[in-house]
């Protein structure tokens, strides 16, 4: 047997809210929301932990969730009027988790190629703007997303809504400028910049050594 929840007052409800409202409140719990079969699939494939999963039986039949192989008190039914105050999406298959957040520091970022090639951005501040970045080094297959200065956290709705869940997929990491030049510099990765009056084209470029 589940919990169940059928009123929008109930604390749980709230807390959510303020999961998905609050960047501060996702970085003091460490725990963020994500809605979806898919980006959930994506998390957990990512090595993300689900701490609790909310699904609407009205929506999503149980056998549908059974495949995340939880716990029974992991796992909470909802009503749909709580479905719908939570959901912000149209197509969530009504399905939501709270996840574990990670860390992303540099440190924790190991290369599978001898020579990476690494997407840096700079200070970025619109979500959808870092998800459709997440999103082309997905398709790039690059190595990993460095983010110096983020104006958001990662676990923004909005982002993992654009990424379409390559947030998960990706290896992330954020720091300052100094420090990821720091760090680039350490694993003897070449660095370059993007400039409309640039001396050279980005085509002429090797990019077979370690690039970033």
């Amino acid at each position: 047997m589940y919990k169940e929840i059928s009123s929008i007052q109930n604390p749980i409800v709230k807390d959510i809210l303020q999961l998905q409202e609050k960047s501060r409140i996702r970085k003091l719990k460490e725990q963020f929301v994500v809605e979806g079969l898919r980006e959930i699939h994506l998390a957990l494939k990512g090595g993300y932990e689900i701490i609790t999963l909310l699904f609407c039986e009205d929506i999503i039949q149980e056998f549908s969730i059974q495949n995340f192989n939880l716990q029974n008190n992991k796992i909470i039914k909802i009503s749909k009027g709580v479905y719908e105050k939570l959901a912000r999406r149209d197509s969530t298959e009504g399905v939501i988790a709270i996840i574990l957040s990670k860390k992303h520091a540099l440190n924790s970022i190991s290369f599978k190629h001898e020579n990476p090639l690494i997407l840096v951005v700079e200070a970025p501040e619109k979500p959808g703007n870092i998800g459709a970045l997440l999103r082309t080094a997905d398709a790039a297959a690059l190595d990993a997303v460095l983010i110096a200065n983020p104006k958001t956290d990662l676990y923004n709705p909005n982002i993992i809504r654009s990424s379409v869940g390559c947030v998960f997929t990706n290896k992330v990491a954020t720091g300052s400028t100094h420090e990821i030049i720091s760090f680039l510099k350490k694993n003897n990765i070449a660095i370059y910049s993007a400039a409309l009056n640039a001396s050279q084209s980005y085509e002429s470029i090797n990019y077979r050594k370690g690039s970033a």
